[in-house]
């Protein structure tokens, strides 16, 4: 009789804990105000603790990826982006794989200080401990990833209090302010030493981590704006670097450019469309043309349209 008795109260007690978890479940007012507070919080977007960063590829060529980055501060970025550039250095562990940095071993960074978009930086003697071949490549690394921060527009390069005005083994001539100008991963096709023009286009190339951009500045006689000849590139296989490729069709026409403020307004055919229903376009083809046109023209826009209609349009500081 008492286990009778003692089964009918395990199974009371059992039930009430059971509808105890069923009332648990259900939603009342207050789990109701928690979701909608939820549903407001607003999303952060994570590439905002990225930067670009330009490093060496298998080939040598100085390309265009990117970090997380820890700093706020335009001075304190670009002190984490210059050590991550020092080989065997603190930071080796954030570089992407199948890239090298570009800064001998052993640098030191003496100062490194902002005033009025000019960053001075000021290195030990150590930088100087580079092969001549990669002398100009490590510039050009320096260059345009401190250039790629907001805030920045020219470096100024010091080894121990002395401006660096010449590489000294590979001989070359530097700035003293040094900005994208200087060009990267320099290519020559010129004839003559008039009316040269120097442009910079972004290639794509691939590696076991997906495509990556590669930009070359092309030296060349040649007056027409500089955005049609970043197209006549993108659309011919570069026969100089056969590892580079576009992903632009060869049918492309750009047919009207038009320079409105900071806005570059670029009217093609229908073949910049990979998919004519769907008028989309290639995120390749965006980039490389957009990170072209950042290093070619001081403008904030670009707006990609088709037979004067507008499909896309790309600010040009949130790409990475």
């Amino acid at each position: 009789m008492l286990r009778k008795i003692y089964f009918k109260k395990l199974l009371i007690s059992i039930a009430a804990l059971f509808a105890l978890f069923l009332i648990y479940l259900i939603p009342t007012d207050n789990t109701n105000k928690l979701s909608n507070v939820n549903e407001e919080l607003i999303y952060i977007d994570s590439t905002i603790n990225k930067n670009q960063i330009y490093l060496l590829d298998s080939y040598n060529m100085v390309s265009l990826t990117s970090i997380m980055v820890n700093s706020d501060t335009i001075e304190d970025r670009a002190l984490e982006l210059i050590e991550t550039l020092v080989n065997d250095g603190a930071n080796e562990d954030r570089l992407p794989n199948g890239f090298k940095s570009t800064i001998p071993s052993d640098t030191k960074i003496l100062s490194l200080k902002l005033n009025d978009k000019i960053i001075k930086i000021d290195f030990s003697k150590e930088i100087l401990n580079i092969d001549a071949s990669l002398e100009e490549k490590m510039i050009e690394s320096i260059v345009y990833t401190l250039t790629s921060i907001d805030g920045i527009d020219g470096v100024i390069i010091s080894v121990e209090g002395n401006i660096l005005n010449k590489l000294p083994k590979s001989n070359i001539t530097l700035p003293s302010t040094l900005d994208r100008n200087f060009g990267i991963n320099k290519q020559y096709d010129i004839s003559s030493s008039k009316n040269i023009t120097n442009v910079t286009t972004y290639f794509i190339n691939k590696n076991n981590n997906g495509y990556y951009y590669v930009p070359v500045t092309k030296y060349l006689n040649d007056d027409r704006e500089k955005i049609k000849i970043v197209i006549e590139q993108l659309e011919s296989s570069p026969i100089y670097n056969t590892n580079l490729m576009s992903f632009l069709n060869s049918n492309v026409k750009l047919i009207s450019v038009e320079q409105s403020e900071d806005i570059l307004n670029l009217n093609f055919n229908e073949y910049i469309l990979d998919n004519f229903d769907t008028k989309e376009i290639l995120e390749e083809v965006i980039y490389t043309i957009c990170l072209s046109i950042n290093d070619n023209y001081n403008v904030k826009e670009v707006t990609f349209n088709v037979n004067n209609e507008e499909i896309y349009k790309s600010v040009l500081k949130s790409i990475e």
